[in-house]
């Protein structure tokens, strides 16, 4: 068996909403206690039952408030026992988008119960924010994309870029209605339509785009009635989604960056940098895989865990 704690360098990262997938964390369920205890553990805190969702095929799954405490508390509960089982002690973490509550867990500066408490209550005010149809989201695929044109294109549009994911994805979000002019603008400012993807994304609203600014105060404050919990000193191991760069130690920064990631881009290219320039390994846990190919769009390598088999597989001798 490998010893994870000789490793120095090593970071963790956790995909957000998108990734769930049915039966996600099953396998991890039966293999180890300490998984089946969280999940228990959760279904204990939020009053409804997190494992038969996640295993199932329930619709709910589709709806934010339930899919993102769903995801957090699988990630934990992989987290959990590949730390238990083998050691595995990362020294820096990230997540993208919902993510980013599952890695400040994970470094210890936030409470799982607390996590799980406002991330459904995150996911029930981000619906909030626009009806139901009126708000769309699409990724943009293409080499070496120019993120200031891109901005250029969009600025009279009521569309913003939500995700920098890496150098050859963006994702796009805000009004349903405008996609279309949007989609026209970028294929001109990328100038290879040929090969320019746009593939709309099955969400329910425009997440991290200025139509979250409407729930922003009521999001503060959940995350001021919890500011007692939060252990910022923690935080400084942990990127954020809204700088780019490494949280800051003081209780009022963290929250500040979590309240504005709501509605701001997420920086998650410059995020990968980060991780990059202080990790010699970096691990994607979480139910699919979709952060390994950012990674890779830097050259850098990330090595995915999805399921239990496949943590052994990396784990053990």
């Amino acid at each position: 068996m490998k010893n994870m704690n000789e490793n120095t360098g090593t970071a963790v990262v956790f995909p957000g909403q998108g990734s769930q997938r049915p039966g996600m964390g099953k396998d991890f369920y039966d293999s180890a206690e300490v998984s089946r205890r969280t999940f228990e553990q959760a279904s204990d805190i939020l009053g409804w039952d997190v494992a038969a969702m996640c295993f199932s095929e329930d619709e709910r799954m589709n709806l934010t408030e339930y899919a993102q405490p769903c995801i957090l508390t699988t990630e934990i509960a992989m987290l959990r026992a590949l730390q238990e089982l083998y050691g595995f002690s990362p020294d820096y973490f990230g997540g993208h988008s919902l993510g980013e509550y599952t890695a400040l867990v994970a470094a210890g500066a936030l409470p799982f119960a607390d996590a799980l408490k406002t991330v459904e209550t995150r996911g029930h005010l981000m619906q909030q924010a626009s009806p139901p149809g009126q708000g769309a989201m699409a990724a943009v695929i293409s080499k070496n994309l120019d993120m200031e044109k891109i901005r250029a294109m969009l600025k009279d549009l009521p569309i913003d870029v939500a995700n920098i994911n890496s150098t050859d994805q963006v994702v796009i979000s805000g009004q349903a209605d405008s996609m279309d002019q949007a989609r026209q603008r970028i294929s001109l400012a990328v100038g290879d339509e040929q090969n320019m993807r746009f593939v709309p994304l099955n969400v329910s609203a425009p997440f991290h785009s200025r139509f979250m600014n409407a729930v922003r105060e009521k999001f503060r404050e959940v995350l001021n009635a919890i500011a007692a919990s939060l252990n910022a000193g923690r935080a400084p191991r942990v990127t954020s989604n809204y700088t780019g760069g490494f949280h800051d130690p003081a209780t009022s920064r963290v929250i500040e960056a979590l309240v504005a990631q709501l509605s701001g881009s997420v920086k998650w290219r410059d995020n990968m940098n980060a991780l990059a320039e202080k990790a010699q390994m970096i691990y994607e846990i979480g139910p699919n895989r979709p952060l390994k190919n950012f990674f890779r769009s830097l050259d850098v390598n990330c090595r995915s865990i999805t399921t239990f088999s496949a943590a052994a597989r990396e784990f053990s001798e």
